[in-house]
């Protein structure tokens, strides 16, 4: 049975699991999104949220502990300058992971891992549903008397 036992190892020693968990962070800060399978990604969660959180506080302290984990001074930079102002209102969950199908070597979930306030997709979409209200009550208003029309037609025929 699995009773605590809460890390996901990956096929790896602690070591390399480390190692490979900070340069996927670092990837991910730099870049805003990444692909990979999804256990990487549940793995990879947990381990940058933190940090995430620890870099809305801008001290020394902050920097360092965030630079341990990290080990890249780009990626450090850029998670105090661009991103930790950019989600200072969020009170948590900054990272969202899609399903995008199926590795075609092994078969292995594949999923899209990205920064939630970062997706110029989605804000953009947001943009556009805001026209389609638009369009949507100027059509009503000229439905509206051809709607009333057969209404009044109706109680004639009855």
């Amino acid at each position: 049975m699995r009773h605590n036992r809460a890390v996901n190892h990956l096929g790896r020693k602690s070591g390399h699991r480390k190692a490979m968990l900070a340069n996927m962070a670092s990837s991910l800060i730099l870049k805003k999104r990444i692909t990979t399978t999804e256990a990487k990604a549940k793995a990879l969660k947990p381990y940058l949220e933190p940090l995430v959180t620890k870099s809305k506080e801008d001290t020394t302290h902050s920097r360092r502990v965030v630079f341990s984990y990290l080990k890249d001074k780009q990626a450090t930079a850029e998670l105090f300058r661009t991103i930790a102002p950019k989600v200072a209102g969020r009170p948590g969950g900054y990272l969202r992971i899609l399903h995008t199908g199926f590795r075609a070597g092994d078969a292995s979930e594949m999923v899209l891992i990205e920064f939630v306030d970062f997706n110029e997709a989605a804000l953009a979409s947001g943009k556009k549903e805001a026209k389609k209200t638009t369009r949507r009550s100027r059509a009503k208003k000229a439905e509206a008397p051809a709607e009333e029309a057969p209404a009044a037609e109706a109680p004639a025929a009855e």
